[in-house]
Parts: structure tokens; C-alpha cells; sequence
């Protein structure tokens, strides 16, 4: 993918003095008091603002929180929490400015966090009035928000519209480069663990991965669907019957290319969801009416763990089993430690998956954890997000 890089800027000495205006994602949760509870993504923004600092920009950095009424600021929209806790990180203070669209002042070398951009009237649809305004407050405009690249809004698609300079910030450059690597130019096998409670939500990401991969493991509610059309008994475990004949679909699609989809041989059940519900091991083929699918057995997660461990790239997206309950965590931490374990280049994305991989502890073994839920989503879809083609038609432009 061809596009301009802040870091490629910064190297070239042509950030000096600049107006640069990051588009973070600061979207972190917040408790009923307002104080963060989880602050990855903030961490994940500081490369970035020190690059434009240590480069001697003027450096306004923005993004949004929650889901604000346009035009409507609340207390709780605040970036208050997010401004406190960079000021921490970057040990520097980081004023938070409000009311900032017609205008703003930071003097090279200085660092301001813009108040949530989402109360702008015209952020959501992109209106162009707001993106023009936007693009005039900065000399250069960087994306390092890969959790909104597949949004066209005002401060991720419309300001790098009319911005002098659009460029990719580090994060969103080196997200570019781990999805380029795992399914634009694979090592093979490519193996994708593609899991979660329904397969209409996930429809088209196995669809389009149908043509792609060599192995597509399936988990969750998705493996029920699969083993329901595969003529496996399910129990009262969740599946969609409305869908067999997508499942199928994929099979066959698979199978069409000498690709497979692994229908679990063993499963473990339950009579009830509850944590301290009784488990048990059994066959595939031996699930009572009564039962509750709540992972897949140790047989499976054997079977599947041996070829991840030959994969020359794996995708991983959901966990295969209830995972938060220890007696249906089994199958999960199997897959994540044959992921870990093995050679192959990985990359994972999505909320669940991210908890099981702090859960295990195998942060440093994933090759690239992604840290976009809906965007991630969307590029195993096949789709091109709005991010990357308005930073393409610019670096084409500038070219």
C-alpha cells in the first residue's frame, strides 16, 4: 500500500515548525467516576506525539470518547481523564483546549489535546464545511488511528482530504504493514481462527477468507452453526439454523480449493452457562439434547494446535470457547499457546481476543496485535477502509 509516513517526514527534517494535528484513538473506558480503567490505547498513541515533539512540531492531538451528542457537549464527554493521564506518560503538561475548530494556538515544541471531536456538528458525515476548517488549523495531518480507519469522518477521512500533508502516524503504518504481510502477501500455510457468537456478524469475513486461506477454524457459537451443518448433533447450544447453507457454502468453497474447515471431533458441555456449571468431555457425535457447547475438547484443541504450529501465518480473531469460565478455557489457551509457540507471523484482533491473550500472557509472542475491533473486522472482510484510500489518493497526488 502505497502512503506517505509521518516517520518518513520526520527523517527528511520536514516536520520542523509545523502545525501537525494527530487524530489519535483515546477511546479508553472509563469507570462510573470518570477515572480510566484500561489504558492501552493511550500508550499506544505516546510514539507518535513524541516523534512530532522530538521533530519540534506544534502538535495538537485529538480524538473521541464514547458516543457524544453532536453539538451537545456533556461532562462525561470530556477528554479531562485522557489529558491527565498523557500528561503523565509524556511527563509534560498536556492542556486540554475546548471550542478549538475555528482556531488554535501551540508554539513548536508544545503538545495540546483538542476536546472530543465527535461533539463537532459535521464530524460524524464528514461534512465538508467541518473538514475544511479542520485541514486549515494544521501544515500536516497524521492517521495514527487504526480504530476509526474504517469511519469517514471529519477528523479521520474529510481533514486528510484538504490538509497541505496526509500522512500515516507509526501505529496506523505498522497496522498497514502486519495486515499487508498476513493476507496480502502470506507465508503459507495461512491459517485464520475466525470465532464469536454468531455467524450472520461474521457472514462475509468467512466468506471472503474462503478464498484466501489454506485452514479456517472456526469457534464459538460460528463452530456450532458448522457442526449443525455438517450433520453433528448440538444440543441447546447457540447456532444459527437459518444458516446452514452458508456454512455450508464456505465448506464447499474450501474444499473446492483443497482448504479445510476442522469440524471439532470433541466438545465440552454443559447442562447450564453458569461458571460453576459441571463439564464434560465428549464426542462430537454424542451431545444430548440438553446440551450446552461451551468449547471445543482437548482432542480438537490438540488437532488444531499441531497446525497452527506448522502455519506459515495465522489470523486470529475470537476466542473458541468460553474462556472467562476455567472449566471451558481449555480450548482457548491451547490455541493461544500453539500460536504463541509457533514460527508462523501472527496478527490478532478484536476485544475477546485481546483479553485472552493478557489472559495467557503471550503479548510478546503474537506478532502483531491489532488494536482495532470494528476496522480489523473489516479488512478480514476484503473491504478497503476509508482511512487507507483517501492516504493512497494522496500519496498518489503527491507523487
Amino acid at each position: 500500500m502505497n502512503i506517505l509516513r509521518f516517520s518518513d517526514l520526520c527523517a527528511q527534517g520536514k516536520v520542523q515548525g509545523q502545525r501537525v494535528f494527530i487524530r489519535a484513538d483515546l477511546n479508553v473506558p472509563l469507570d462510573a467516576t470518570g477515572h480510566i480503567t484500561e489504558d492501552t490505547r493511550i500508550r499506544a498513541s505516546i510514539p507518535c506525539i513524541r516523534m512530532a515533539l522530538d521533530a519540534g512540531a506544534a502538535v495538537m492531538v485529538t480524538s473521541h470518547l464514547g458516543r457524544p451528542t453532536e453539538g451537545a457537549f456533556q461532562p462525561e464527554d470530556s477528554l479531562a481523564p485522557v489529558a491527565r493521564r498523557l500528561s503523565e506518560l509524556l511527563d509534560r503538561d498536556v492542556p486540554l483546549l475546548a471550542n478549538w475548530v475555528d482556531g488554535v494556538t501551540v508554539a513548536p515544541g508544545q503538545v495540546v489535546l483538542l476536546e472530543n471531536c465527535r461533539v463537532n456538528v459535521g464530524e460524524k458525515k464528514n461534512r465538508e464545511e467541518l473538514a475544511r476548517k479542520l485541514a486549515a488549523l494544521c501544515d500536516i495531518f497524521v492517521n495514527d488511528a487504526f480504530g476509526t480507519a474504517h469511519r469517514a469522518e471529519g477528523t479521520t477521512y474529510g481533514i486528510a482530504q484538504y490538509a497541505p500533508i496526509a500522512c500515516a502516524g507509526p501505529l496506523l503504518s505498522a497496522e498497514i504493514d502486519a495486515l499487508t504481510k498476513a493476507l496480502a502477501h502470506p507465508q503459507r500455510p495461512l491459517a485464520a481462527i475466525v470465532a464469536g457468537s454468531k455467524v450472520s456478524t461474521k457472514l462475509t469475513i468467512l466468506q471472503s477468507l474462503a478464498d484466501k486461506v489454506d485452514q479456517l477454524i472456526v469457534g464459538g457459537g460460528i463452530a456450532n452453526t458448522f457442526m449443525l451443518a455438517a450433520g453433528l448433533p448440538i444440543g441447546k447450544s447457540l447456532a444459527e439454523p437459518d444458516l446452514l447453507d452458508a456454512a455450508k457454502s464456505v465448506m464447499a468453497a474450501m474444499k473446492a480449493r483443497g482448504a479445510e474447515v476442522p469440524i471439532p471431533t470433541d466438545v465440552v458441555t454443559a447442562k447450564t452457562f453458569a461458571a460453576d456449571a459441571p463439564a464434560t468431555i465428549k464426542a462430537a457425535t454424542d451431545v444430548a439434547e440438553d446440551d450446552l457447547i461451551l468449547d471445543i475438547g482437548p482432542e480438537t484443541a490438540a488437532r488444531l494446535a499441531a497446525q497452527l504450529k506448522s502455519a506459515g501465518t495465522i489470523v486470529w480473531n475470537g476466542p473458541v470457547g468460553v474462556f472467562e469460565f476455567a472449566a471451558f478455557e481449555n480450548g482457548t489457551r491451547t490455541i493461544a499457546q500453539a500460536i504463541a509457540q509457533s514460527p508462523a507471523f501472527s496478527i490478532a484482533g478484536g476485544g475477546d481476543t485481546l483479553a485472552a491473550i493478557a489472559k495467557y500472557g503471550i503479548e510478546q509472542q503474537v506478532g502483531y496485535i491489532s488494536t482495532g475491533g470494528g476496522a480489523f473486522l473489516e479488512v478480514l472482510e476484503g473491504k478497503t477502509l476509508p482511512a487507507f484510500e483517501i492516504l493512497e489518493k494522496r500519496a498518489a497526488a503527491a507523487s
